[in-house]
């Protein structure tokens, strides 16, 4: 592993991080002084260039950046992406485990193959990211961790059933409040963000306007968050002013679990 630079006063990987809530993250953590591991699955061409244009904007703003790809839900990837930062930078401060999917699938018609395929990638893979983390962020005077889970874990309905994705989003939570415990006495915090209905980067388009549309009507604050929304408390709780709040899920949902 690489020595510490001296002037880097936080280095934070972050999962997920080619679209969406990662990529609105990371631009709002990206200054001088701040060292990124982005991350993305980079299954295409596509998503690598996503990637890719995110690091850019961060390096612009002054941060440093690694831009890392893989399938968490693969064996061996979550270790391997904290490897990859501690060896580019010298450490490791915080980890933010966004990286995840929803699926629409009912019991009825849910897989074994399904059910765990979203529990390798969503707490298979917080369990394997903060258990390589922990040795670094015991090291780290900023130590934090922040998954992203989701409202669908505490909003069930027969007509938008997401069975696989509810269940490994609520194991997600679990997790999050074991290792808060069992970290807290490192000064590590981990918590959890979990989002309502929350805009892609592309928006609303003529082919699922009227989804958008219903989302908003089921919201109570009658509008759907955007990512930076969501980055803005995952941000605070990787602060030092949230250094006394942990094994948390707060809902970032305009009223919607209510």
């Amino acid at each position: 592993m690489n020595a510490r630079a001296a002037h880097l006063e936080r280095i934070a990987l972050i999962t997920g991080a080619g679209s969406g809530i990662g990529a609105a993250l990371a631009r709002r953590l990206a200054a001088p002084g701040i060292a990124l591991a982005l991350h993305a699955r980079g299954a295409d061409e596509t998503a690598r260039a996503r990637l890719a244009d995110v690091a850019y904007a961060c390096t612009t703003a002054g941060a440093e950046c690694i831009t890392l790809t893989g399938d968490l839900g693969e064996p061996g990837i979550a270790a391997a992406l904290v490897d990859s930062t501690a060896t580019r930078f010298g450490g490791l401060d915080q980890l933010v485990a966004n990286a995840g999917f929803a699926a629409r699938q009912s019991i009825s018609e849910l897989s074994a193959n399904a059910l765990a395929s979203a529990f390798a990638t969503m707490p298979g893979a917080f369990s394997a990211l903060a258990g390589r983390a922990r040795p670094l962020l015991e090291t780290s005077a900023t130590p934090r961790i922040v998954a992203v889970s989701s409202f669908v874990a505490h909003r069930y309905r027969a007509d938008a059933p997401f069975a696989a994705t509810a269940a490994a989003k609520a194991a997600l939570e679990s997790l999050v409040r074991s290792a808060a415990a069992e970290f807290a006495a490192h000064g590590i915090t981990v918590n959890a963000v979990a989002p309502g209905f929350t805009r892609k980067d592309h928006g609303p388009s003529a082919g699922n306007a009227a989804a958008w549309a219903q989302a908003e009507q089921a919201t109570p604050l009658g509008r759907i968050a955007e990512p930076d929304d969501v980055a803005a408390l995952i941000a605070f709780l990787l602060s030092d002013a949230a250094r006394q709040i942990t094994g948390q899920v707060i809902h970032v949902d305009g009223g919607l679990t209510l």
